[in-house]
């Protein structure tokens, strides 16, 4: 619902590593009225089951610039341990010594524990930025 003085946004959050959407992540949005101006929080929201967020704050009038923060942490651990648990599992029944998919590379167990995505908007024009995310990348695009 934009107007023609003021922006709108919206995201869903895509899990590519499972091709399921992402629930439960947090999402938080902040705004600025040009290049040299402060971030001002305008609150957030959290993914539903359809990975998308239904009730992001209204964007205020003069808005250039809108920064999308999604705290992507807990979700990526939960997902780990489900994943690690099934590939337990799947290692118990096929009996493996070395499986060398399920080696622990010793590194941090969330590679990226937030996604911050700034963009620059105009008024009257809706914007759905959606983030395709895995354990170990992400991608995001202006979508419609």
């Amino acid at each position: 619902m934009s107007t023609a003085t003021t922006a709108s946004v919206s995201t869903h959050i895509l899990d590519t590593s499972i091709g399921r959407p992402a629930e439960g992540v947090a999402v938080r949005l902040s705004a600025r009225a040009g290049r040299e101006a402060h971030w001002q929080a305008l609150g957030g929201s959290v993914t539903d089951a359809d990975g998308r967020c239904k009730d992001l704050p209204v964007l205020p009038e003069g808005t250039t610039h809108v920064r999308l923060d999604f705290a992507v942490e807990a979700y990526l651990e939960k997902s780990e341990k489900s994943e690690k648990s099934e590939k337990f599992e799947k290692k118990q029944a096929d009996a493996q010594q070395d499986d060398p998919a399920n080696r622990d590379s010793g590194a941090a167990d969330v590679f990226f524990p937030e996604v911050a995505i700034t963009f620059a908007v105009v008024p009257g024009e809706h914007y759905h930025v959606p983030l395709l995310l895995n354990p170990f990348g992400y991608s995001v695009y202006r979508g419609s």
